[in-house]
């Protein structure tokens, strides 16, 4: 059940598209504290968020209250610290505020979370009430008591007491209070080693961590979880090395808040194409009419653009158009265009600057995705341009699998880099605007979205 929070309430502020959270990205106030007599320094001012950073959260999925930070659990998803750490000593209490409720922390962080999911690479120190362990696979594949794991690429070494499916380091002793109680951490983190005391005991290690720099995080995961008296005090540097270190992602702020169109335009004709189905954005094939794109309410400039995808229908073979080596349509002798039966999976792209001409085609041909695709059927373009206009490799996941796209847009020069490969680099798109928003192309298929990120330049 969603809680609506007023009165001595905290929560993130938010503007222009009413996601674009204000976060200071200067340096980190709680930085400036002078250590207490051990050494520590809190990570909250016991009056709001300052010195915190959403990931992919809404603006009042955490918040201050009473002296705490306080989550909601909806949508699923984290909040960061504004700054990296790498040798510490951490400190915190928190409690459930029901049976079976879901959290956690995460060490050594990226600051985006990994491609198709809502969380980001990281080790996550598992924070889960006594009463989840009704569910199955509990002392099979997880406790309830403080399991220590890496998540979405991160590596580390178990020790200890093992899960069954060598994953995860289990607590060696069963310490967690129910809910509501409290319960404390102590988690020691030193050179890539990660060491949890619950409530006054050592019971969880894992060892060769990497990330093993990173952000620290505090995790929503469906229902109200508090935390108070969160503290950290630094170790000495171990200069930990670029490989070894978190990807920071620096300036990103999210173009979806997990649970609605809020800073999207949206009307009837829209609504019946477009839905929200838990942190995606998800399209019904079928649907029949014009302009049914979904469309920033909000307009840019020069930017970086992350966005996640996936084809998400059954391929089946489907006689689609032929490309020449620099754009267009191939033809026969009579100028009819060729067309070829290929496995096809459905075909979208993202819009830049208001414009369907300027678009970073998603589909299913060979070519694979990222091409400009109007553009590059343009006879009156040169050649040569068109040619920049087409992907330099395929690049494109299986059918059913996440992508990820990140395209820079600078002047009326784009680059677009799929899953890590460069398709599109510094190429021109002549007379494309100064300024606009952003869409998602409606095409007929089944297509998700998520992890939409922006970074205005």
């Amino acid at each position: 059940m969603r809680t609506k929070h007023a009165g001595g309430s905290v929560v993130f502020a938010a503007a222009g598209l009413g996601l674009a959270f204000l976060v200071a990205l200067g340096a980190d106030p709680l930085a400036a504290q002078e250590p207490d007599a051990e050494g520590f320094v809190s990570l909250f001012n016991g009056r709001d968020l300052t010195g915190w950073a959403p990931i992919n959260v809404a603006a009042d999925t955490f918040f201050a209250r009473d002296g705490m930070i306080v989550t909601n659990g909806v949508p699923t998803g984290l909040m960061r610290t504004q700054r990296m750490y790498e040798n510490f000593i951490l400190e915190l209490e928190w409690r459930h505020m029901r049976e079976a409720g879901n959290s956690g922390v995460f060490t050594w962080s990226d600051g985006l979370p990994a491609v198709g999911g809502p969380f980001p690479r990281g080790i996550e120190v598992q924070i889960l009430d006594p009463g989840y362990a009704k569910n199955s696979g509990a002392n099979e594949w997880f406790t309830t008591h403080g399991d220590i794991f890496p998540v979405r690429g991160a590596t580390m070494t178990t020790a200890g007491r093992v899960s069954k499916t060598g994953a995860r380091s289990f607590p060696i002793e069963d310490r967690t209070k129910p809910s509501p109680e409290w319960n404390h951490y102590r988690l020691v983190a030193d050179r890539g080693d990660l060491r949890l005391s619950v409530n006054g005991r050592e019971v969880t290690v894992g060892k060769d961590c990497v990330p093993r720099r990173g952000y620290l995080c505090l995790e929503a995961e469906g229902s109200e979880c508090q935390f108070r008296n969160l503290r950290i005090k630094e170790l000495p540097t171990s200069n930990t090395p670029p490989e070894q270190t978190a990807n920071p992602y620096e300036g990103f702020v999210p173009l979806f808040n997990g649970k609605d169109f809020g800073g999207w335009k949206m009307n009837d004709a829209v609504s019946a194409a477009w839905s929200v189905r838990g942190s995606n954005f998800v399209t019904k094939g079928g649907v029949k009419g014009r302009g049914l794109d979904l469309w920033t309410e909000k307009s840019y400039r020069d930017l970086v653009l992350c966005v996640d995808w996936r084809l998400a229908k059954k391929p089946e073979l489907k006689a689609l158009p032929t490309f020449t080596d620099d754009g267009l349509y191939a033809r026969d002798a009579g100028g009819q265009v060729i067309r070829k039966e290929i496995p096809h999976a459905g075909d979208s792209g993202i819009f830049l600057r208001g414009d369907g001409r300027y678009q970073v085609n998603i589909w299913s041909q060979p070519m694979g995705s990222g091409d400009i695709n109007e553009m590059h059927k343009d006879e009156k373009l040169p050649a040569e341009l068109r040619r920049a206009m087409l992907p330099k490799v395929k690049a494109d996941a299986p059918f059913g699998k996440w992508n990820r796209f990140f395209i820079t847009l600078r002047g009326d020069r784009v680059t677009v880099v799929l899953n890590d490969q460069t398709v599109i680099e510094d190429c021109q798109l002549p007379g494309i605007a100064a300024e606009g928003p952003l869409a998602l192309q409606y095409h007929g298929d089944e297509l998700e979205f998520t992890n939409l990120y922006i970074r205005e330049l």
